[in-house]
């Protein structure tokens, strides 16, 4: 096994986050359980729903569900999974313009943030992010 792959299954761990072997890598449990496809509310100004009853931070976009929980990004195909960790510079525009308020459980440093504006993602990820951004041309930083 990769070692990275050991690294993020060891740090999921720590974060109280179930790892499970996946045949498409490696999916994890979210700490909740989402019985029947949640009610899905529009954010205003982005082609983003999310689920104000599910406990956790959970988006959909573009037909694929996506999950912010411990500092990390998970997607899936299903409204219940299976999760597997996403990359920061693969997370579709859309989903990280998503505002402050509109996620269940923001992680504490967001607190003093303004809630009709987006985190501030840069400075967490860095030139590594940024630099995946594009030019807005459809080019770069994944989907948007």
């Amino acid at each position: 096994m990769p070692r990275w792959i050991i690294i993020v299954c060891v740090g999921l761990g720590v974060l109280g986050v179930t790892v499970l072997p996946s045949p498409a890598g490696v999916a994890v449990q979210l700490g909740t359980n989402v019985v029947a496809p949640p009610i899905l509310v529009p954010v205003p100004g982005v082609p983003v729903t999310y689920a104000p009853s599910v406990a956790v931070n959970y988006f959909v976009y573009g037909g694929q569900y996506y999950a912010f929980a411990g500092n990390v990004w998970y997607v899936a195909r299903a409204y219940n999974g299976p999760w597997v960790v996403l990359a920061p510079e693969v997370v579709p525009r859309p989903i990280l313009a998503v505002p402050v308020g509109y996620y269940r459980l923001p992680p504490p440093a967001w607190r003093h943030w303004r809630h009709d504006a987006p985190p501030h993602w840069a400075p967490r990820w860095g030139r590594r992010w940024e630099g995946e951004q594009g030019n807005g041309n459809g080019q770069g930083h994944g989907k948007s």
